[in-house]
């Protein structure tokens, strides 16, 4: 089963890899390290609502369209 953070890495990777991104283009656009991208997609850290806003935004991506489609996504998922 895919936890719901899963679903939100998985979708900020095929954000970003549909923009044309590697990890160090939007690490740069983020004026982050890439391993700061790396963590976050991994799993190994997560982001808060701020960070999500700041991704959205470095990937010209409306944050607010953003949250419903991943809301979308999720669906009626009640995993963790």
């Amino acid at each position: 089963m895919v936890t719901r953070n899963k679903k939100l890495l998985n979708y900020f990777v095929a954000l970003r890899k549909s923009r044309g991104y590697l990890q160090r283009t939007l690490a740069d656009k983020l004026r982050r390290p890439q391993s700061f991208v790396s963590k976050y997609e991994s799993g190994e850290r997560r982001i808060d609502l701020l960070e999500f806003i700041e991704i959205c935004k470095a990937m010209n991506i409306d944050p607010n369209v953003a949250f419903v489609k991943l809301l979308e996504a999720l669906g009626n998922d009640r995993s963790s």
